[in-house]
C-alpha cells in the first residue's frame, strides 16, 4: 500500500473515533451518575467491583509494558495481540465501572491534610488523561491496521506513557480509596 492509499484507509476509520472519543467520555459521565434504584429497579450494590476493575487497571499496565518490549524486541504479532488485549481490558473496565456506579454510591475519600490533595490530584489527572487516551488509542491502533507503520510509531510514543498513567493510577486511586469503602 502506498502513502495516499494508506492514508485514505485510515480516514475510513476517522469519524469512528471522533464519535468515540466524544460518545464514551460522556456516557461514562452520565451512567455513572444514573442509579438503577431511582428507576424502580433493585438490584444489589455491586461493591465487588472496584478491586476487580482496579485488577484489570493492574493487568492493562503490565500488558501495557510487555507489549512495548515485544516490539522493541521485534515480536510484531505478539505485540498486535497484547494491544488488541490492553484495549479490551479497558473496554472491561469501562463496563464494570459503569455497572458499579449504576448500583452504588460513590465512595468519598477520607484522608485529611497532604494525603488528600495528592488523592486529588492523582484523580483528576487520572480522569482527565483517561478521557484524553480515548482518541490516541483508537488513532494509534487504526494506524497499525492499516499498515502505517511510521505515524502509529510517532504517535505511540504520546499513546504508550499517557495510557500507562491512566492505567497505574487506576490502581494507585482504588489502593488510596479503598479503606474508605462502605
Amino acid at each position: 500500500m502506498n502513502t495516499r492509499e494508506t492514508i485514505s484507509a485510515e480516514k475510513k476509520y476517522n469519524k469512528w473515533i471522533v464519535i468515540l472519543a466524544i460518545v464514551v467520555p460522556i456516557l461514562v459521565a452520565i451512567l455513572s451518575r444514573v442509579k438503577l434504584q431511582d428507576f424502580g429497579i433493585e438490584v444489589e450494590p455491586l461493591s465487588f467491583l472496584p478491586p476487580i476493575y482496579a485488577l484489570i487497571n493492574g493487568l492493562t499496565a503490565v500488558i501495557l509494558i510487555i507489549a512495548f518490549i515485544a516490539i522493541k524486541n521485534k515480536k510484531i504479532v505478539l505485540h498486535e495481540n497484547l494491544m488488541t488485549t490492553a484495549i479490551g481490558c479497558s473496554g472491561v473496565f469501562l463496563i464494570m465501572y459503569v455497572a458499579y456506579h449504576m448500583t452504588s454510591d460513590s465512595t468519598e475519600f477520607g484522608g485529611e491534610g497532604a494525603v488528600k490533595y495528592v488523592y486529588y490530584f492523582i484523580l483528576l489527572t487520572h480522569i482527565l488523561l483517561s478521557i484524553i487516551i480515548i482518541p490516541f488509542v483508537l488513532i494509534t491502533y487504526v494506524r497499525a491496521i492499516t499498515n502505517n507503520f511510521e505515524r502509529h510509531k510517532k504517535i505511540a510514543r504520546i499513546t504508550f506513557p499517557l495510557w500507562l498513567y491512566v492505567a497505574v493510577t487506576g490502581v494507585i486511586v482504588y489502593l488510596m480509596i479503598s479503606p474508605y469503602y462502605v
